[in-house]
């Protein structure tokens, strides 16, 4: 399917006012009604030119270009994410709101909001020229309430979702439920000592399953915010960890049930809002799942800024996936080490996209899954184009890491040096050693016969750097 403009959506709106198309767009609105016309009318469609200078166009992204046999859309399978972008405020631990965006135009209702939100959304997805958005159920409507309220209130925003996808042919690269935010989950959702919390954590997770269901999604993900503990003090951990497998096998039952064939993916998090989480890190959540025989059913949604709050790098969490068989889709966004927590900036660093997209195509790509920019704009960002500008200098950073990781790879030089290092185990003791054909007595023996005493030989990282340098 063609993706039509947003103009084209909105045709039954007032004609939009005639903009300046480099023109800044204040958190004001640009004077028109957050009910109709283009929420970002100072660009009509991101088109790519590698010599421009400008903040709106794309640099390194060409969406039909290829690499190493596939086209950039296809490696990244970028997707919006619909919490930060569209319902962030700029609040922080130590302050409130900053952002006064036209879509939240306080004089209209809690759903006029959510609806003009959504047309949001699609509007940008279609002018970046990306194929997927990723939502928690109560970012994209207002709970209720009652629970048959708040699901009342998701079903006409999905209505209204779907609509919008039929014209720009875009659908959910994951749905996900929001089973932190409201009180009763202070003490977790499915861990929370409380049966009750426990019925009504799922019974929001099934509705949340059934309309990315609905609406095509490939991927269901659970992040378990409150899914922890403060103190063990007044901890069952055994029980916790019972209840929050019993909790994903339902949920592999229920995707059965209704016939959703997507992945079902845990993002792991070692902390924040909780001293502790039960999906630490990537290693975690792996051994968890398999000590639970739910490894078949489960992969990894790596987040990038978890990673680093966790002591690790996003490439130690993707390849720790990767090398499990269970990278399933990638979070991406940053923080910042000055201030120390989950910031999720845009990732723009070109020698970490190198080092990501290195992994991702050793894993031959993400599909189902993608890259989902959970990201949001710095609390003194306030204005609609700085949305736009974040986005495209988050898709420019992939795609330049792409082309110097598939240099590097072409190269060659670097994988040859790595394999060197190891070059010791692929004749001699070394061969008998990874074919399993010694132990430690026969190893012994070895050494005492050969009298060995192993050389200092360099790591050469040094040289590995100056390698990479040479491409990024």
């Amino acid at each position: 399917m063609v993706a039509l403009t947003m103009l084209a959506i909105l045709a039954a709106l007032p004609v939009a006012i005639a903009q300046d198309p480099r023109q800044t767009c204040p958190a004001s609105g640009c004077g028109v009604s957050p009910m109709g016309n283009e929420f970002f009318p100072f660009i009509q469609r991101v088109g790519y030119d590698p010599a421009a200078t400008d903040p709106f166009t794309f640099r390194y992204y060409n969406k039909h270009e290829v690499v190493l046999g596939k086209p950039m859309s296809e490696w990244f399978r970028f997707s919006v994410a619909f919490w930060h972008t569209f319902m962030g405020t700029g609040s922080d631990p130590f302050g409130g709101p900053t952002k006064k965006w036209p879509w939240h135009d306080p004089a209209l209702t809690p759903m006029q909001k959510a609806e003009a939100a959504m047309r949001a959304n699609f509007e940008l997805i279609d002018k970046l020229g990306v194929d997927f958005w990723c939502f928690h159920d109560r970012d994209i409507a207002p709970g209720g309430a009652t629970l048959a309220e708040s699901n009342a209130n998701l079903d006409k925003i999905v209505a209204l979702a779907e609509k919008l996808q039929k014209q720009t042919g875009t659908r959910p690269l994951w749905g996900t439920a929001q089973l932190f935010a409201e009180p009763w989950y202070m003490h977790g959702a499915s861990t929370s000592p409380q049966a009750e919390v426990f019925a009504r954590a799922a019974a929001q997770a099934k509705k949340a399953m059934d309309v990315t269901h609905k609406l095509g999604g490939l991927n269901f993900v659970f992040w378990g915010g409150r899914e922890g503990y403060t103190s063990l003090l007044n901890t069952d951990m055994g029980l916790e960890l019972k209840h929050l497998a019993a909790f994903l096998k339902m949920a592999v039952d229920y995707k059965a049930k209704i016939g959703f064939n997507g992945t079902l993916l845990i993002e792991p998090k070692p902390k924040e809002p909780s001293i502790h989480q039960y999906d630490w890190d990537a290693a975690t959540s792996i051994g968890f799942l398999r000590a639970h025989n739910l490894s078949d059913s489960f992969a990894i949604n790596v987040e990038c800024n978890h990673a680093t709050l966790s002591g690790h790098s996003c490439v130690h969490e993707l390849e720790t996936s990767r090398l499990a068989g269970m990278l399933g889709s990638v979070d991406a966004n940053t923080g910042d080490l000055l201030t120390g927590w989950d910031t999720d900036q845009f990732l723009t660093d070109p020698r970490d996209a190198s080092r990501i997209m290195r992994v991702i195509i050793a894993n031959g790509g993400l599909a189902p899954g993608g890259f989902n920019f959970d990201a949001k704009l710095r609390r003194e960002s306030v204005d609609v184009e700085d949305i736009v500008i974040a986005h495209i200098a988050g898709m420019d950073a992939l795609a330049r890491g792409l082309r110097s990781a598939a240099k590097i790879i072409e190269d060659g030089r670097l994988d040859a040096l790595k394999a060197g290092r190891y070059a010791s185990f692929q004749t001699g003791i070394g061969a008998d050693i990874e074919a399993g054909k010694v132990g430690w007595s026969e190893l012994e023996a070895w050494v005492l016969k050969q009298n060995a005493n192993p050389a200092h030989v360099s790591a050469k990282l040094e040289h590995f750097e100056r390698l990479e340098e040479a491409f990024i």
